[in-house]
C-alpha cells in the first residue's frame, strides 16, 4: 500500500496553509530525504521531505489551501527505480575520468528544462526554484553558498539584488495580455500581518514620540575597533547591537514599557527578549533575541545574522518568533527618513530606526555636520504615560550617543 504524505503540524494554533511549488513532478521517482514540496502558513514556511523512496503521486495542486494532516501525495515503495539512473551515473563518472566536457553532455542528456535550471537543479528546494522562476534567474549563473555548493534562497535574492542576468522573466499567468489589473490570493503570512496590524490599531491606544540621535561616537568606535572585532568574533560590529543594548537599558530604567495588558491585569516582564524585525520577500518577521541583557555585542550581532539567514532561507520557526517584550524595526535600511511604527501586540512598545543622514546641528554654540538618525517610539498609552515614553526614548538616545555608558553601567 502506498505511503501517505501528509501536511505536517507546524504549531498548535496553525490549522491550514498553502501548498507551495512541487519540487518533484507527478509520477517521478523520489529518494528518501528529498524535498517534495513547501507548505506556507501564516507564521512559518516548512519543507516536507520524502520518508522513503518510490514513485510520487500528487493528490493536491501547488497553490491549494490544505489542512494540517491532509494527505497531499502518496509514494509507491514497490515502484522500480528508473533503469536509466545507473547508466547515467556511470556515464558521468566516465566523462569525469576522461576529462570530457561534462557540463555540455549533462545538459544534452538531461530531461527537458533540467539544463535551464543549472548544475545544482537536483538540489533546488521549492522556495529556491520558485524564486528563480519568479525573478527570471538562471540557477546555473548563481554561486551556491550551501553545503556542496547547493543554492540557497538567499543566494537567489542576492543575485536578484545584484542585478544578476539570467533568462528573461516569464510573463505572469495571472495577468492576460491587455488586462489593466490582475488578482492573486494573499499568502497566509500576509493575511496574518494584515490582521495583526489592523488589530493593533483598533485595540491599543497607540501614540508615537520622536527624537534624534548623533551617531558620531558609534561610528568612531566602529572605525577604531572594526578590524579587531572581526578578527576576534568573525562578524562585523553593526549599529543594531548598540541599539539593542540601549533598549535593554531603557527598559531597565522605565519598567512600565517592559509590560503588557492581559484583561484587567498588567503583566510585568522581568526578562529582556528583544524582537528585531527582518524583512523577507514574503513579509515582515520578528525573531526574538533571548535574554538580550546577557548577550555581548558580538552575541547580538551573531544572533541577528543567524536569524537573517534563516529568514532568507525560509527556516524561521515558531519558537524563533514567540515571546518578545519589545521590538526594534529599522526602516533606515530602505532609506526611510521618518515613520510611525505600529505596535507588535501584546507588546506595548516598538522603536523605529531610520536612515542616517549628515545634517548641520548646533554643538556648543557652533554648527557642525553630524551623522544623525531620527528615532520613533510608538507605545500603548493605556499602560505607558507620556513622561515614561519620553524618558525611555531619552535614555536610548543617551546610551547611543555615549556607548561607553553601557560598559560602565551608568
Amino acid at each position: 500500500m502506498p505511503i501517505e504524505v501528509k501536511v505536517p503540524s507546524v504549531g498548535e494554533s496553525i490549522t491550514s496553509g498553502i501548498l507551495g511549488v512541487w519540487s518533484k513532478p507527478d509520477g517521478s521517482y523520489v529518494k528518501a530525504g528529498e524535498t517534495l514540496f513547501e507548505v506556507e502558513t501564516d507564521k512559518v514556511t516548512s519543507e516536507v521531505v520524502a520518508e522513503s523512496a518510490g514513485q510520487l503521486k500528487h493528490l493536491a495542486k501547488a497553490g491549494d489551501t490544505v489542512k494540517i494532516g491532509q494527505v497531499v501525495a502518496s509514494i509507491d515503495e514497490k515502484a522500480a527505480a528508473p533503469a536509466e539512473a545507473a547508466p547515467a551515473k556511470a556515464e558521468a563518472k566516465k566523462e569525469t575520468a576522461n576529462g570530457t566536457a561534462k557540463a555540455s553532455r549533462a545538459e544534452a542528456s538531461a530531461p527537458v528544462g533540467a539544463a535551464a535550471r543549472g548544475k545544482h537543479a537536483d538540489d533546488l528546494s521549492p522556495a529556491v526554484r520558485f524564486q528563480t522562476e519568479e525573478k527570471g534567474i538562471d540557477p546555473s549563473s548563481i554561486k551556491g553558498t550551501g553545503k556542496d555548493g547547493r543554492i540557497l534562497k538567499g543566494d537567489v535574492l542576492a543575485a536578484a539584488e545584484g542585478g544578476a542576468k539570467g533568462t528573461a522573466p516569464a510573463a505572469s499567468t495571472s495577468q492576460p495580455a491587455g488586462e489593466r489589473t490582475s488578482r492573486r490570493k494573499m499568502t497566509p503570512l500576509r493575511q496574518k500581518i494584515a490582521a495583526r496590524l489592523l488589530s493593533a490599531q483598533q485595540e491599543t491606544a497607540h501614540l508615537t514620540t520622536f527624537n534624534e540621535v548623533d551617531l558620531s561616537n558609534i561610528m568612531a568606535l566602529r572605525t577604531k575597533f572594526q578590524d579587531r572585532f572581526v578578527k576576534k568574533h568573525e562578524i562585523k560590529l553593526g549599529f543594531m547591537s548598540f541599539f539593542v543594548k540601549a533598549v535593554v537599558h531603557g527598559l531597565q530604567v522605565v519598567p512600565a514599557i517592559n509590560a503588557r495588558i492581559d484583561g484587567d491585569e498588567v503583566v510585568q516582564n522581568h526578562f529582556y527578549d528583544i524582537g528585531v524585525a527582518i524583512s523577507t520577500e514574503k513579509g515582515l518577521l520578528v525573531p526574538v533575541l533571548r535574554n538580550a541583557d546577557r548577550l555581548s555585542f558580538s552575541g547580538v550581532e551573531k544572533e541577528i545574522a543567524g536569524y537573517a539567514k534563516k529568514a532568507r532561507d525560509g527556516k524561521i520557526t515558531l519558537t524563533d518568533l514567540d515571546g518578545g517584550v519589545f521590538t526594534l524595526t529599522n526602516g533606515g535600511v530602505f532609506g526611510s527618513l521618518l515613520s510611525t511604527p505600529i505596535l507588535n501586540p501584546p507588546q506595548c512598545g516598538i522603536l523605529g530606526m531610520h536612515t542616517i543622514q549628515e545634517r548641520p546641528v548646533a554643538i556648543s554654540g557652533r554648527v557642525e555636520i553630524r551623522p544623525m538618525m531620527y528615532l520613533a517610539l510608538t507605545y500603548d498609552h493605556r499602560l505607558v504615560d507620556g513622561k515614561e515614553a519620553v524618558t525611555f526614548l531619552s535614555t536610548v538616545k543617551e546610551v547611543v550617543e555615549n556607548p561607553a555608558a553601557v560598559l560602565l553601567e551608568v
